[in-house]
């Protein structure tokens, strides 16, 4: 069978992606091939659930703009399919003075991205919001919620299955060649034929890029890992939703923070090291050949030459419970390191140019065969059904 297209990933993005193609067009054959035996297994699978804003990002680019459009579908597809959510609002605090005015800066773009409601409050407020959290000047971001993005996913799969696409799994994609305008999609268990591919490879989608065009040598996956704890059952109290910092402009992490999770607990962190390979979810986690691409990687030694003092840090709370600690409290001073437990981690598949260039916004390449989803970190899940619309516009396009 010759599919009209393949998709691969099987994360929230590629999946998103199939069923918009289907919504619009199902009488295209579709194709989901995913290498794990189950679907969003990654950095869908290991992310905190937090249903983003857009308070963030940059007014007019992908992120902001998918993100806003993003969150209202997400809202209205949990809804109509009884996902559970909750929309719980969240604050940004500075903890120092030389914060404000970057707070200030991220009202300021939050209003600029639409977020009616989002403002300063007083410290008396934060106190209401948020009783045992501390800081000097504070917003509000009602808009805020969170999710399961797993139980999302899967409900992605569904609609995919019963609107007549094929999911399959197990299925590593090895090799991609072109002959005849089909490309001819070889897995660890056999040959897909498709007339376009879409790659949503996630912590792998350079190294499929490539697979379809050669010539996409400019842009490299750094894995980062995000570590985390949780508090203790007894000291949930702390947290009544979601607390955090004001983020470092200049790094495209969020800091730590705390979140209340939909499927329980209250998470703190991340923080952001390096990770030995792309799926590194723990520190003895090493692949020699995927580290040693990283280090020769020409942006990754800028990268690291610019951060390594910040880098440095969060390599040291990884390894310090002590220092962690230290720096959860600068938002809640009575968190103790006896209130945190192991809370698991994420890798977050993070573009790279060969300039140095963590690049920032959502990537989307496309060339004759192939569109290739290059970067999509946070927010991605939350702008999945708004990313996979404007990917399943792109190849629909080839199909009129």
């Amino acid at each position: 069978m010759v599919y009209d297209i393949a998709i691969i990933g099987g994360g929230i993005v590629g999946l998103a992606t199939g069923m918009k193609i289907l919504k619009n067009r199902p009488d295209l054959k579709i194709a989901v091939i995913e290498k794990e035996d189950q679907l969003a297994k990654h950095q869908t699978g290991n992310n905190s659930g937090v249903i983003h804003s857009g308070l963030y990002y940059k007014p007019g680019s992908l992120k902001a703009t998918n993100c806003i459009r993003g969150y209202h579908e997400l809202v209205e597809f949990c809804e109509t399919e009884k996902i559970p959510y909750e929309i719980t609002g969240k604050v940004v605090v500075a903890t120092r003075e030389e914060q404000k005015p970057l707070l200030e800066n991220l009202l300021k773009r939050g209003l600029e991205n639409g977020l009616t409601g989002t403002r300063a409050i007083t410290l008396e407020e934060l106190k209401e919001y948020e009783p045992h959290c501390h800081g000097v000047a504070a917003i509000h971001v009602p808009q805020t919620g969170i999710v399961d993005y797993h139980q999302v996913a899967l409900a992605y799969g569904r609609k995919i299955i019963q609107q007549g696409g094929e999911i399959f799994l197990n299925h590593k994609v090895l090799e991609i060649n072109h002959k005849e305008s089909i490309n001819y999609i070889e897995t660890s268990k056999k040959t897909f034929e498709a007339k376009l591919v879409i790659n949503c490879a996630g912590l792998y989608s350079d190294k499929v890029a490539r697979l379809t065009d050669s010539t996409i040598e400019d842009v490299k996956i750094i894995p980062f890992r995000g570590e985390y704890y949780k508090l203790k059952k007894d000291k949930e109290y702390l947290v009544k939703n979601l607390i955090y910092p004001v983020p470092d402009p200049n790094f495209p992490f969020l800091g730590v923070h705390f979140t209340r999770m939909k499927k329980g607990g209250v998470e703190a962190g991340p923080n952001a090291v390096l990770a030995f390979r792309r799926e590194g979810y723990k520190k003895s986690q090493i692949n020699i050949s995927e580290l040693a691409e990283t280090l020769a990687w020409p942006g990754f030694q800028k990268v690291a030459a610019k951060y390594w003092k910040t880098g440095f840090g969060e390599l040291y709370r990884s390894f310090s419970k002590a220092a962690f600690t230290k720096a959860l409290q600068e938002l809640i001073p009575e968190i103790q390191e006896s209130d945190l437990v192991d809370g698991g981690a994420g890798v977050r598949a993070q573009a790279c140019d060969r300039s140095g260039g963590l690049l920032d916004d959502f990537a989307i390449r496309e060339s004759q065969f192939a569109i290739n989803v290059l970067n999509a970190p946070s927010p991605a899940a939350t702008s999945s059904l708004s990313i996979g619309g404007t990917v399943a516009e792109m190849a629909l396009k080839r199909f009129n």
